[in-house]
């Protein structure tokens, strides 16, 4: 499923019209991009959490020439999946 096809279910589901329903679909992902920007935990109950997890800056190595490369420090978001949804898949 993409973000067009959850549009459309929200759509069809809600009443909504398509422009509401993006709008809403919209700001959904727009808070929870914010929110992780922060470094703020996303936590939807009984489906899953994101959160941002940060590594440190290191020394890596070209793996072509083996020359030493310096890695920077950075920040990735990170997926969890709640055990209400690892059992609905696992069934």
């Amino acid at each position: 499923m993409n973000k067009l096809g959850l549009v459309e279910i929200l759509k069809e589901t809600s009443g909504l019209t398509k422009n509401e329903a993006v709008a809403v679909v919209d700001v959904f992902f727009n808070e929870m991009s914010k929110a992780l920007a922060k470094g703020d935990r996303v936590e939807i109950r009984g489906l899953c959490s994101f959160y941002v997890k940060q590594y440190k800056a290191y020394t890596g190595r070209n793996p072509k020439t083996g020359e030493p490369v310096k890695i920077q420090a950075k920040r990735l978001p990170f997926f969890k999946c709640g055990k209400e949804l690892k059992d609905r898949v696992d069934n």
